[in-house]
């Protein structure tokens, strides 16, 4: 790449990462960068069905993008957490569910409050300091940031939608700020002699497209980041050994839950996305334990609603590009490696390294200062969700049957065996500045699998004890009672974004 200043940015893909990619940086860029957008309608994308985290709220922000019509264009849903069924062991159900948990007091965490009391004998749920929780138990929500009268927060909350329409929403969004999209299959990458960097990219057609910068979001294939740049793929099987998944859509029920559902497998789990006018639905397996035809059979017999659609394999190997900027190409999406979807973090890794190329932005040629920020911020990403979903794997009492066995014996990334040892002994929970799950979320998880701190922080023992009490009490009646006085989830659809008449 020259020195120039960037005129022409060339996104390889569409689907999800592709047009999300356009769409966001038309937005902030305008009409200084010219963004052609280059896909092939005889090339599928992945996307099956989405669940995301509350972070993609910031995306629609800067996109001006209106919730209510985004919902009511990707036949959507609202999401309030995870329901993780049999994971700790079988007959076990616990959540992640958005929001904080009860409400800080002093300088202590709440935790440390709710673990003093289980430690004297108390067996009240840690979800019942949860109004998100106290939520979906009811099938409830409303859009409230404060529980009125209080300073208590609200609900929080992301989103459940198809992917394919999302895409074209998107793709409506983009073209109107003047990306240009081309029809076609690319064939060939083009590579400047001088420096190794992409110059352009040949079409089956015989067009040669030329850009200053391209941002790769083919997919699993990583055709410029990988099958021109080779820039090499850190496998993270060693901890993440499931390596299929089979989709497959069925017909809705009702009530439509607000939250994501994943159940524990004989060698993985299944995902239920409920939409409007279907159920997502999956099973993330390791073909070691189990036969494709018995994972396609598990799957169907766990299946809500008559199926939609044959069912889909995809195959994957876990973990990231050893560099997701390389020369003049950034990798976005799957491209840039893949993480099982048990947390909904697809999306939240394709919104992080667009925000983060926004603010990185090269307006005068590749930079390898740059490029090595990028690369260390999405290194770190990726790491620390794997340690978040190898904690769900490694912390488990399936005691007798392969798979789990296997996992709980598999080494552990030091990072998050100190995490562990650090909450098990002090109930301390370590965060790190760009971890994309906080406090509440390692906190559910660990105590959701089972595990528990020694001991409360010395601060509670300080307090009389009848106050905590009286705290904790009013705390429950707070959230209990902005409950009660919320509507049914399908009666805020039907309200405010319905595709169609919600019966």
């Amino acid at each position: 790449m020259s020195n120039s200043q960037i005129k022409k940015l060339i996104i390889v893909g569409g689907g999800t990462a592709g047009w999300m990619s356009a769409s966001a940086i038309a937005k902030v860029m305008g009409p200084r960068v010219k963004i052609t957008l280059i896909e092939s309608d005889e090339i599928g994308i992945v996307g099956v069905g989405e669940a995301t985290i509350p972070p993609i709220k910031i995306f629609n922000d800067l996109v001006r993008i209106d919730e209510d019509d985004f919902l009511k264009n990707t036949q959507g849903t609202i999401k309030l957490g995870i329901q993780f069924k049999d994971w700790y062991k079988k007959g076990h159900t616990y959540h992640h569910d958005f929001g904080p948990i009860g409400k800080d007091l002093g300088y202590i965490d709440f935790h440390h409050y709710w673990v003093s009391r289980v430690l004297n004998g108390s067996n009240e749920s840690l979800w019942d300091y949860s109004l998100n929780n106290l939520a979906i138990r009811q099938n409830k929500f409303d859009r409230i940031p404060w529980i009125a009268d209080t300073p208590v927060a609200g609900l929080v909350h992301a989103f459940h939608f198809d992917a394919s329409l999302y895409a074209k929403y998107l793709r409506n969004i983009a073209e109107n700020m003047g990306v240009q999209r081309i029809e076609g299959k690319i064939c060939d990458v083009n590579l400047n002699p001088s420096n190794g960097n992409i110059s352009s990219v040949k079409l089956e057609n015989g067009n040669l497209i030329e850009g200053d910068f391209f941002i790769d979001c083919s997919g699993f294939r990583g055709l410029l980041i990988e099958g021109a740049l080779k820039t090499g793929f850190e496998d993270f099987s060693d901890f993440l050994p499931v390596n299929r998944a089979i989709a497959i859509p069925c017909e809705g029920v009702k009530p439509i839950t607000p939250y994501t559902r994943s159940s524990a497998q004989k060698a993985g789990w299944q995902w239920r996305i409920p939409l409007q006018h279907r159920i997502g639905n999956g099973h993330v397996y390791c073909a070691d334990y189990i036969s494709d035809d018995e994972a396609n059979e598990i799957l169907l017999n766990n299946l809500d609603g008559k199926p939609l659609a044959e069912p889909r394999m995809i195959k994957f190997t876990t973990g990231r590009r050893k560099k997701f900027w390389n020369k003049n190409c950034i990798a976005i999406g799957l491209s840039s490696g893949f993480l099982e979807p048990l947390e909904s973090t697809a999306i939240h890794l394709i919104q992080s390294a667009i925000v983060k190329l926004i603010n990185l932005f090269p307006h005068n040629g590749d930079n390898q200062f740059l490029s090595d920020e990028f690369n260390d911020y999405m290194t770190s990403e990726f790491d620390y969700i794997r340690d978040f979903i190898v904690l769900h794997y490694h912390a488990n009492e399936r005691n007798g049957e392969k798979f789990w066995d296997d996992m709980r014996a598999r080494p552990i990334p030091k990072t998050l065996k100190h995490r562990i040892e650090l909450f098990r002994e002090a109930g301390i929970i370590n965060l790190k500045d760009n971890d994309i799950f906080k406090l509440t979320s390692w906190l559910q998880v660990m105590v959701g699998q089972g595990i528990m701190p020694k001991k409360a922080h010395p601060f509670v023992n300080t307090i009389n004890p009848n106050d905590i009490e009286n705290y904790m009490g009013n705390l429950k009646s707070i959230m209990n009672n902005a409950v009660e006085n919320m509507p049914s989830h399908g009666a805020f659809i039907a309200r405010s974004f319905a595709a169609r008449p919600i019966v």
